[in-house]
């Protein structure tokens, strides 16, 4: 019954609930006053209060005329918060000023003169106090209404209080308890939620029977976060986040813009903000040409590229739908930064192509290039041998030729930490064609060779990050081949920036490794990832979980582990976060003479033969597993 007459009175239209108002204040105002002279006197009819009627009536009108010019009548009680309250207050206290006025005029015989000051105190508490009951029964029928999912705030600051009125306005969720590493805000209450230390998260989850927790530390930086997500790891909530600072401060986001945790975040690392001497040089007023410029590196290379101001920008890429989506993308990126004058030329082409790469290098003038284009997916390459060599080793060597006829300033590699040690193909031909540019930087090339080795990154095509997205999504399992395995990980920006700005300090032949922090075990990324989605893990302990995690083996050509340098002899440069190592190679026409030998290999497909001789180029290279090339014919040997 109470829960109905509620929900009447919400139903009711904003004229309907200011008449309601008026009526209450009409009969609280003459109680208050009856009150504060019942009070004062002791009496519960007072002495001289029948003689005083006429006071009631005038301080009723005139109290409330005052209150209409004040807008007390315009709030918004469900959103009543310290404005409405100072309004109320001020109201009282011309209340009380108009009472004390009137029993001057009137010349009411012994009238207390401390009658105002308790009346200021009664009516303060009916008028307050009724507003604030009625904005309390709206939250809590609303609540029951919408059967708004309980939630734990991580951050009892400022922008978890106002996340929380955020939270309490909306329809979906409630704020059931606060989370905070300040001690001092320990078991406070901040907008009536209580606050408890991360140590007590069980018995939190336990009593607000809460299954997501939303991060409101948006200052924060990545070690912090990291920090947060480990006391919150292993008890399936799913952890969202509200948006950065510089996101809600230049108005990209709002506050209650909930955002899922990004992987990221697990990492832990902080990137060095980039050095600007190192960032534009090879940039700033250049014109640059990046290969592969649609994949996962080359995308991201071009878009800080951009913002670097080159004079021209070249996209060079083989795929149609990849270079018109980074086209597109850049152009618009060019609206938003007001640089109309950058020339971005979108080319399609191979690597291997030396014609067509011949008229670009002539016709737009390059004077840098990032070599991102090259195939990385190792048991894709590892079946398709010959298109693995023919793309990263020949397509680095026609590409740097031809940038060295053309006078190019600056060549940079993109390598990988597949190429160190490799035991597989698409590591091996990475290596190889590191040791071109080593071999052509050493006979004192005018073009400066260098490249930038370094390990996986976040969200990349083929990263186990977006597929183990996709696998929670769909109910499971995830599939990790080892339980052993681990990888060193970075975000895309990142990689982008240092590839950028090692890429400035290369002399000729360097071979700059970036500092990958410490390598993740994939199985530890899977579980987190499970958790933080709010499942739990299926396992023989666990029979009723969510979500199962499968080891399904090492695949072709797959390390349990990846480095980043063959040698110990490696030496820091003047960026923190960018090393450089000095490693052997072979002479040019050493390396010449051996690869000559593939393109009769390949015309008899002979994959076993291409892969030893990758050996005698590549010191280390130890395949883990018997070709698997879908077209080689292991007969025709014996034959």
């Amino acid at each position: 019954m109470f829960s109905n007459l509620g929900l009447k009175l919400i139903a009711l239209s904003r004229a309907q609930k200011k008449a309601l108002m008026l009526l209450a204040d009409f009969i609280l105002i003459p109680l208050a006053l009856w009150g504060a002279w019942a009070l004062r006197l002791g009496e519960l009819w007072p002495t001289h209060l029948a003689s005083s009627i006429l006071l009631f009536p005038l301080l009723v009108f005139g109290s409330m005329i005052f209150f209409v010019r004040l807008g007390l009548y315009r709030a918004v009680i469900h959103f009543m918060g310290i404005k409405a309250i100072r309004t109320i207050a001020l109201g009282v206290c011309v209340s009380s000023w108009l009472l004390f006025s009137l029993a001057f005029i009137l010349r009411i015989e012994s009238f207390p003169r401390s009658v105002p000051f308790i009346y200021s105190l009664l009516l303060f508490i009916c008028v307050g106090g009724s507003r604030w009951t009625v904005r309390t029964l709206y939250h809590h029928l609303r609540f029951k209404q919408h059967a708004k999912h309980p939630v734990i705030i991580y951050g009892a600051g400022e922008a978890g209080f106002q996340l929380a009125k955020s939270l309490i306005a909306g329809e979906d969720f409630f704020p059931s308890a606060f989370l905070d590493d300040d001690k001092a805000l320990h078991n406070c209450i901040v907008h009536d939620i209580k606050v408890y230390p991360p140590e007590q998260l069980a018995s939190v989850i336990a009593i607000t029977k809460a299954k997501r927790v939303l991060l409101a530390v948006p200052s924060a930086t990545q070690e912090e976060r990291k920090k947060i997500l480990d006391k919150l790891d292993g008890h399936s909530l799913r952890v969202q986040t509200i948006p950065s600072l510089e996101a809600i401060v230049s108005d990209k986001a709002r506050l209650n813009q909930l955002q899922d945790v990004a992987v990221e975040d697990l990492l832990g690392r902080d990137p060095v903000p980039p050095r600007e001497e190192l960032f534009s040089a090879c940039i700033k007023e250049k014109n640059v040409l990046v290969t592969g410029a649609g994949g996962s590196i080359g995308s991201e290379l071009c878009r800080q590229i951009v913002r670097a101001k080159p004079n021209v920008l070249v996209l060079y890429e083989l795929t149609e739908l990849a270079l018109y989506t980074i086209d597109q993308e850049l152009h618009e990126l060019l609206k938003e930064l007001d640089s109309a004058s950058i020339q971005v030329i979108p080319v399609l082409g191979s690597v291997c192509d030396r014609q067509r790469l011949n008229e670009v290098f002539i016709k737009y003038d390059i004077n840098t290039v990032y070599h991102a284009a090259a195939y990385k997916h190792v048991p894709l390459v590892e079946g398709n041998v010959f298109q693995g060599i023919k793309n990263n080793i020949f397509g680095t060597k026609i590409l740097a030729e031809s940038a060295e006829q053309a006078g190019v300033k600056n060549f940079v590699l993109i390598s990988t930490d597949k190429a160190v040690r490799p035991t597989n193909v698409m590591g091996a031909t990475k290596r190889t064609a590191e040791l071109i540019l080593q071999a052509m930087a050493a006979k004192e090339s005018k073009t400066v060779f260098s490249m930038v080795r370094f390990g996986n990154v976040l969200g990349s095509s083929g990263s186990v990050v977006p597929l183990f997205k996709k696998q929670i999504a769909s109910g499971g399992p995830l599939t990790v081949t080892h339980k052993d395995i681990t990888r060193y990980f970075m975000t895309i920006p990142e990689a982008a920036q240092l590839v950028i700005q090692a890429g400035a300090m290369g002399i000729g032949g360097d071979v700059f490794v970036l500092d990958m922090g410490s390598s993740v075990k994939v199985l530890d990324m899977a579980r987190r990832m499970v958790w933080l989605s709010g499942k739990t893990i299926k396992d023989a302990e666990h029979p009723n979980g969510d979500i199962e995690i499968s080891v399904v083996g090492l695949r072709p050509g797959e390390k349990l582990y990846e480095e980043l340098l063959v040698g110990d002899n490696v030496q820091q440069t003047k960026h923190p976060k960018i090393m450089q190592a000095h490693e052997v190679f072979l002479s040019l026409n050493v390396l010449e003479e051996k690869l000559s030998k593939f393109a009769l290999l390949e015309v008899e497909n002979d994959c076993l033969a291409a892969r030893n001789m990758l050996q005698e180029i590549v010191s280390g290279f130890t395949p883990n597993s018997p070709i698997v090339d879908s077209l080689y014919n292991p007969t025709k040997e014996v034959a």
